[in-house]
């Protein structure tokens, strides 16, 4: 059964925005007491974050597909809907985020690090919302817009001081297990670490974590073996330590030709060269491994490396071995730059940045592409004429006919909004006129200024009285 996952693929999708609503106030004797509808609630979005109390992707690997709740929409009496919930998805640390093609969006370290994977949809607003001066009783609504909805990929690199590599059944396990309290699986066959164990050293004042990377052969960084699945656990580490088995029984095999080809693997892989190295002579307690320790040790020296004898099973050198990894250790923190705080970065726009672009394409069709096009046509409720006059009302204020026209479109040419796959194809003319403008202009109501029988009653008897008043003020009985 599968424990541990460091890759997978996730499918999601944010909520989507709720609906505005179209209702207008109804009262005892008010029968147009003026728009009231709500506005739609805001979708859920798609968060990653960081918790470190999580360590394998193997959540997402048996439920891949996530999505956020929708927002509700709007209703009479001036009540918004209720913004979806976020879905929050905790991820380890060290998750790197990426695209289909191989992109990286985001590189999640540090406990709460976020990222949105989805960006809920915004609600539509209601025509209360839109009623203004000019527009005094809206008989339509905006649609809520449809949350973000992708694939990403989730990798995870092991976030750790130190990396033991080798080969299998170096004793890499072992080492790791008396080092710290880690208890991996441990046993006499290649191959006995399937997934990465990490363990947690102190040494005086120095507390670090040491990594025990899965076994790697030649050819691990072209894929060979489990070399691509755990390769990638070595890139945050500051130090790798080479554990080389000196009581090896494969006549083939010796500690030197084992260290060139694994340097060879890191060498191909990328981007290892500048973390210090080590190595450590492991299983010295078998005669024959600390006659061979000490036959290599100066070729070993003369390269550079800094050299450890050590037996995971005698227990022997392994203060000096902990105590120069987390001298190491110390100097790779130093070392490392202070993290600034996130800076807020604005790019305002261009002044000549129209907000969208007009093409012809080469069967004739105008496409228009833009952010806010494209959204003003999602929220856009076409079964409704006054839906759709407002909709062009808004494309000419944006200045889209006017750049139709330098295209050099004429009344009648198609015009498509939007990318192919969910466009909005139209007979473009040069001026749209919906059915409500036949009463008046868009969003006006005529009944509202019909006169109404008893306010002309008041209007009327509030005058004679004036009238009897005045003439009242006005009688001289001495006349």
């Amino acid at each position: 059964m599968t424990t541990f996952v460091d890759r997978v693929e996730l499918h999601v999708a944010a909520g989507n925005g709720g609906h505005g609503c179209a209702s207008v106030h109804r009262e005892k004797f008010k029968p147009l007491g003026g728009p009231d509808g709500g506005n739609g609630g805001r979708g859920g979005d798609v968060i990653l974050v960081v918790d470190q109390s999580v360590t394998t992707l193997l959540e997402y690997h048996h439920s891949p597909h996530r999505k956020a709740t929708n927002g509700q929409p709007g209703a009479g009496d001036n009540r918004s809907g209720k913004d979806g919930q976020d879905l929050v998805l905790p991820v380890p640390d060290g998750t790197v985020v990426l695209d289909r093609e191989g992109n990286v969006l985001a590189d999640l370290v540090g406990q709460g690090t976020t990222f949105i994977a989805g960006q809920g949809g915004r609600g539509g607003l209601g025509n209360a919302a839109l009623s203004s001066a000019r527009r005094k009783a809206p008989g339509f609504a905006l649609l809520g817009v449809p949350g973000e909805a992708r694939d990403v990929v989730l990798e995870l690199k092991t976030v750790a001081d130190v990396a033991l590599v080798g080969y299998p059944s170096a004793g890499k396990s072992s080492l790791i297990s008396v080092l710290s309290a880690a208890k991996p699986k441990i046993a006499d066959y290649p191959f006995t670490t399937l997934v990465p164990n990490l363990g947690v050293v102190t040494a005086g004042s120095t507390v670090y974590t040491i990594a025990d990377v899965p076994g790697l052969i030649p050819g691990a960084s072209q894929g060979k073996g489990l070399g691509l699945e755990f390769l990638r656990h070595v890139e945050r580490c500051s130090v790798l330590v080479h554990v080389l088995d000196t009581a090896t029984l494969e006549s083939d095999r010796d500690p030197l030709t084992d260290l060139d080809v694994i340097e060879d693997e890191l060498r191909q892989y990328g981007g290892l060269d500048d973390r210090p190295r080590l190595v450590v002579l492991n299983k010295v307690d078998i005669p024959d491994g600390l006659d061979l320790a000490e036959m290599i040790r100066p070729d070993l020296l003369a390269r550079g490396y800094q050299v450890f004898e050590v037996s995971a099973v005698a227990r022997t050198g392994l203060k000096e071995l902990s105590f120069a990894l987390a001298g190491i250790v110390a100097e790779a923190r130093a070392a490392k730059p202070v993290e600034e705080s996130t800076r807020v970065v604005i790019r305002p726009k261009a002044v000549d940045d129209a907000g969208f672009t007009v093409n012809q394409e080469e069967d004739g069709i105008y496409r228009v592409r833009g952010e806010k096009p494209e959204r003003w046509v999602r929220q856009t409720d076409f079964s409704n004429d006054e839906a759709v006059g407002y909709l062009a009302d808004r494309l000419s204020r944006l200045g889209v006919e006017e750049a139709l026209m330098k295209a050099g479109a004429r009344g009648g040419d198609g015009v498509a909004i939007g990318p192919e796959e969910n466009a909005v194809v139209f007979d473009w003319e040069p001026t749209v006129m919906a059915g409500a403008e036949m009463l008046g202009r868009r969003g006006e109501d005529h009944r509202l200024d019909e006169p109404r029988p008893a306010a002309q009653r008041r209007r009327d008897r509030d005058a004679a009285r004036d009238d009897a008043q005045r003439e009242y003020d006005e009688f001289d009985p001495f006349k």
